[in-house]
């Protein structure tokens, strides 16, 4: 969807497809009738944005094929799709039976993460709109926090520097810019605003910044207004957005049957204890657990939040609650103040398929329906906090 801010600028609201598990080219274009189309066609409008997740062999199978990008270009448009941004942080089998800790390789140090990632800048360059102002791909914070040593962060400074020179290279051979934005993460290398600013504020900010997930900057236990002001203060833009929310346990030790609920097998659920906020690591075990089951055996003192990307328009049954205050400041902030020139969100609750199983959809059209529920909240809570409720002329979306 697009929207248009006060200020006349448009602004792109997607969800991203990484809730999906196709991996080739075929499978892709069987979701997007599956899924995206139905979402489109629940918000009843004639345009929808995707935040397209393309795994690293159909990336490199398309950027090596323009024939082949004009085919997705082409399948994507008579759909009513388009697409502005791409996540690169998963690399492949994003929604196989267990991911856990493998989602963060092959990372910074490596030369496939470096490739992976300027494939998916050559898609992008050829999927964008001809009215898009630029492209966006997020991706993985450098690495997981351990092993991490001086030869390593030397080794992801180097690729950093390739990158942007790579995506130099994108913007002159197509004439479109593409911006690739580092996602803070619990777990990682860069968790919080703080170290973004420590670690990459000396890389080139013209085509590299920020990815801010909104659940992921709740779990730090950050004021967003704070975190922006770091963010702008390191001179690191915001060029993305993953408008998300995570689960919030007020009281762990009186909640821990509720929590148990959500203990799953496929993904991290990093718990965050609000000391953590305060903390000299983040990740200090005394307020940090690297998954949900492991916080409970810890019992960490409370409050806690917890990385479980949950619908936007449904939190969690008390005891429990999402984060969405978070959220809603964090918008507030970036539309409001100095991030306001950030133009592409991306609704991501990947989780859909280990909610727990009262709350899992069953069909495909529960899950199509669930989406396009997200979308309209999210399109709803950025109009309150400054976009006005009209799109762009020209576009054939309908109110």
């Amino acid at each position: 969807m697009r929207l248009r801010h006060v200020d006349g600028s448009t602004v792109h609201l997607g969800y991203c497809t990484n809730v999906h598990p196709a991996e080739d080219l075929a499978g892709i274009l069987a979701q997007l009738d599956r899924y995206a189309v139905p979402v489109r066609r629940a918000l009843d409008a004639d345009l929808l944005g995707l935040g397209l997740w393309l795994a690293a062999p159909v990336a490199a199978e398309l950027a090596a094929d323009p024939a082949l990008r004009r085919r997705l270009r082409t399948e994507l448009t008579v759909r009513g799709l388009e697409v502005v941004t791409l996540n690169g942080f998963p690399y492949a089998s994003f929604q196989a039976p267990v991911v856990k800790g493998a989602v963060y390789h092959p990372d910074w140090t490596t030369g496939d993460r470096l490739t992976y990632t300027l494939h998916l800048a050559r898609v992008l360059a050829d999927l964008l709109p001809d009215d898009a102002a630029r492209g966006s791909v997020s991706t993985l914070p450098l690495a997981w926090r351990e092993p991490w040593d001086a030869d390593r962060a030397a080794a992801a400074r180097r690729r950093l520097a390739e990158l942007a020179t790579g995506l130099a290279a994108v913007e002159r051979e197509t004439g479109r810019p593409i911006r690739v934005g580092f996602e803070p993460e619990p777990g990682c290398i860069v968790e919080s605003t703080g170290q973004a600013g420590a670690v990459l504020s000396a890389m080139d900010t013209d085509r590299l910044g920020i990815c801010l997930d909104l659940a992921h900057l709740a779990c730090a236990w950050e004021e967003p207004v704070e975190a922006l002001a770091r963010l702008e203060s390191a001179g690191l833009p915001v060029v993305k957005v993953q408008v998300s929310a995570a689960v919030e346990a007020t009281d762990p030790a009186g909640s821990t049957e509720a929590l148990r609920r959500w203990v799953e097998p496929r993904f991290l659920h990093q718990t965050r204890a609000a000391g953590c906020a305060s903390a000299a690591d983040p990740a200090d075990p005394a307020y940090a657990a690297d998954d949900l089951d492991a916080a409970l055996d810890a019992r960490l003192p409370g409050p806690w939040r917890v990385h479980y990307h949950v619908p936007l328009h449904a939190p969690p049954e008390p005891p429990l609650r999402s984060t969405l205050p978070v959220l809603r400041a964090a918008l507030a902030g970036l539309f409001a103040g100095p991030a306001a020139g950030c133009d592409h969100l991306d609704v991501e609750t990947y989780t859909w398929g280990v909610l727990p199983a009262a709350r899992r959809p069953r069909t495909d059209a529960e899950l199509a329906a669930g989406i396009a529920a997200e979308l309209a909240f999210a399109r709803d809570e950025l109009v309150a906090v400054g976009l006005a409720a009209a799109t762009p002329a020209g576009t054939g979306v309908r109110r």
